[in-house]
């Protein structure tokens, strides 16, 4: 079950309402992701379900009372907007009355009317959360700190400066959340490729409907400029696509009749009739935004640890305060106790980890979605950090280095014929056949065949295929054809498959059918040896002449050929051993070794549920390059999360220490607080824009 929290703009709280579901004796396990608000949870059996959930949003409603609940499914109503401005009035009457009270000189207890009335205005909302958690035993977090900052500036006398610490931290928490907020909604726009509308084809005419509402074998129409809403087939029409959403190409693709067509993707030129083939729910563009949506809620261990850490550190800062007043009041002679009350209330200002709780997770979710832009689905922020890790890469060779396909690479005539009279007999010898070696002959002959010619058509099992083409018997196949039938011809080594052909009892050359390396296999290869990748391996169930060809050609460190898909998980197991390692595989026939690695890289292609479903990692346009490329975008994820850590961590200390030793104030412990996290959270942005490789 999925639930949106909208309107959760504090990290801190997130943290604690994972905690609190997770500790429910019905949940099996829940995770909330600060970055999309989603909270995802899953029960125990025979529980009821009902109780359960009213009870979550019972738990959520006492943490967060301002958060509304709503199901992933629900239609979600922007209330936030209306929320900013109320803050924002708030913001500006408390400061007006602060202005008043600074400016104009009036008696003692009507300056305190006047600052406890700006206080009151803008603080009420922390000091009553705070009150609130004490109640419930949780003590800790950044509204007791603001509290007790602000109280014990009112207690010595510091006015001004208690209003001014709850003013801006007003002032930086309202920036914050605007920061947050564009951050999520950078993402959110990242992802807009959900259509809005289909045009149904009816016998009444168009009507324009959900998505939702279209079924299979259904037809609708794509006029120039709109979406693609459902996966499809073209019935008519000619146009060029914009594929870039799903696969990060730039390159429109000219698209036809019978060729296949993907939601999401942008119709650029021509009006299209499509026969639709997937339900909404099943189409490519719901399990792409499922998949990026739900990958937040993986969280890396560095995610997971900052979130520990905040729990740890906030109760060990409050000790440290209260040590920071009692030791030089007890044992420094004439230490003034306000004096270090105040340098004590500065610490405690600046010790809230909000810069490292807010800025971790939307790093990880930034890096998440400009890896969908540039077609790469990273189904969790744990496999982005694996992906820095990372020692060896293992590929697989058929569909994964090369193309999958047979396609004729050479032709060598022997004797008094020429290369396209022997494509020719052989084509027609092979056009009966559906074997893909047959298939691919015919296609490179690239004529129609007249059948007629074809007189007689025996195919001699594992060997080849006797044929009458044009009143001449025609030989082809593999050397024990050759050997059979009695036919001399001279054996040489060749990478490929070698079809030899025989006219008339006379050897007349052969053609070698080879599986095409894909054009940028050899620059995958290349620039993963530059990014530091130790070892490259290939595993392949192809022989070993073949293997070795393709493995030299491309760069590959080592080869290991003739494996059964048993044999490729003990290979791969004996590559772990060295440190972390990248399976990459087609995601059909890899799943046991795409489960097995540390992370599995499947070539899907857009629109593969088998390569989706079998992997952590799915390139979509098939490139072994953009390996790569994610590897790129993990590293570059992770320097920015050390740089927030850093400068979070760097920052505060220097402020905590300048502070007790009397040279900040309380005004500068705020600043240093919230500019601190709103620089973090706008760095964390650059997750989403990553150069091209």
């Amino acid at each position: 079950m999925k639930y949106i929290l909208k309107g959760l703009d504090c990290p801190n709280c997130a943290a604690k309402i994972e905690t609190k579901v997770n500790s429910l004796k019905d949940v099996k396990y829940g995770t909330l992701s600060f970055a999309t608000q989603t909270l995802e949870i899953e029960l125990h059996g025979n529980v009821n379900q009902e109780s359960v959930v009213n009870e979550i949003k019972s738990l959520i409603k006492d943490l967060e009372p301002d958060v509304e609940v709503l199901e992933k499914t629900e239609e979600k109503q922007d209330k936030e907007e209306g929320h900013s401005k109320i803050e924002l009035v708030k913001i500006i009457v408390s400061a007006i009355l602060f202005a008043i009270g600074i400016i104009f000189e009036f008696g003692k207890t009507t300056e305190l009317v006047i600052f406890l009335s700006s206080y009151i205005i803008i603080g009420y909302e922390i000091i009553f959360k705070a009150i609130k958690n004490i109640f419930k035993g949780d003590v800790f977090d950044e509204n007791f700190l603001m509290t007790i900052a602000t109280i014990g500036a009112f207690g010595i006398g510091e006015f001004h400066e208690a209003v001014a610490v709850m003013l801006l931290y007003n002032v930086g928490e309202f920036l914050q959340d605007k920061a947050v907020e564009k951050s999520r909604k950078s993402i959110t726009k990242l992802m807009d490729i959900r259509p809005d509308y289909a045009n149904l084809k009816t016998e009444g005419g168009i009507n324009k409907v959900s998505p939702s509402e279209i079924c299979v074998g259904d037809e609708i129409i794509v006029k120039p400029g709109e979406k693609i809403p459902l996966d499809g087939i073209i019935l008519e029409g000619e146009s060029l696509i914009d594929t870039s959403a799903l696969t990060g190409e730039s390159v429109p693709r000219n698209m036809k009749e019978e060729n296949e067509i993907l939601s999401g993707m942008i119709n650029k030129t021509g009006v299209l009739t499509v026969k639709v083939t997937k339900t909404f729910e099943n189409s490519t563009v719901s399990k792409i935004l499922e998949l990026v949506q739900n990958a937040s809620n993986k969280k890396a261990h560095t995610e997971k640890f900052i979130t520990k850490f905040a729990r740890i550190y906030t109760p060990i800062v409050v000790l440290l305060a209260v040590l920071i007043v009692a030791i030089p009041t007890l044992f420094i002679k004439d230490a003034l106790f306000s004096d270090w009350l105040y340098k004590a209330l500065v610490f405690l200002v600046i010790s809230c980890p909000c810069a490292l709780v807010i800025s971790i997770p939307l790093s990880f979710f930034s890096g998440i979605g400009g890896a969908s832009k540039r077609g790469i689905l990273v189904k969790g922020a744990n496999y982005l950090e694996i992906l820095n890790k990372i020692d060896t890469v293992v590929f697989d060779k058929t569909g994964t280095l090369t193309k999958g396909v047979f396609n004729v690479t050479e032709i060598v005539p022997v004797g008094e014929i020429s290369k396209e009279e022997l494509l020719e007999h052989c084509a027609y010898a092979e056009s009966y056949s559906n074997h893909p070696i047959a298939t691919s002959i015919v296609k490179a002959y690239g004529k129609d065949i007249d059948k007629s010619k074809i007189k007689g058509y025996t195919e001699i099992s594992g060997n080849g295929i006797k044929a009458s083409v044009n009143w001449e018997t025609v030989l082809v196949g593999n050397s024990k054809l050759m050997i059979q039938e009695k036919i001399k011809y001279e054996e040489k080594a060749i990478i490929g498959t070698v079809v030899h052909v025989a006219i008339e009892g006379k050897y007349k050359g052969y053609i070698v059918i080879s599986d095409v390396i894909k054009e940028d296999s050899k620059s995958a290869i290349k620039g993963l040896k530059q990014l530091g990748i130790k070892n490259t391996v290939m595993l392949t169930g192809d022989t070993k002449q073949i293997a070795e060809h393709i493995g030299e050609e491309i760069g590959i460190d080592k080869v290991v050929a003739e494996l059964l898909p048993v044999d490729k998980v003990e290979e791969l197991e004996k590559c772990m051993k060295d440190g972390k390692v990248v399976f990459v595989g087609d995601g059909i026939n890899d799943s046991p070794v795409l489960a097995r690695a540390d992370v599995g890289i499947a070539m899907g292609g857009i629109g593969s549920d088998s390569a989706i479903e079998a992997s952590d990692v799915v390139i979509m346009t098939d490139e072994p390059s953009k390996i790569v490329t994610a590897i790129k975008i993990a590293r570059k994820t992770r320097k920015i999360v050390i740089e927030n850590i850093v400068l979070a961590i760097v920052v505060k200390l220097a402020a905590m220490t300048l502070g007790v030793f009397g040279i900040a104030t309380i005004w500068e412990a705020v600043i240093a607080d919230v500019g601190v996290t709103i620089i973090a959270v706008i760095n964390s942005i650059r997750a989403l824009q990553t150069k091209r490789s």
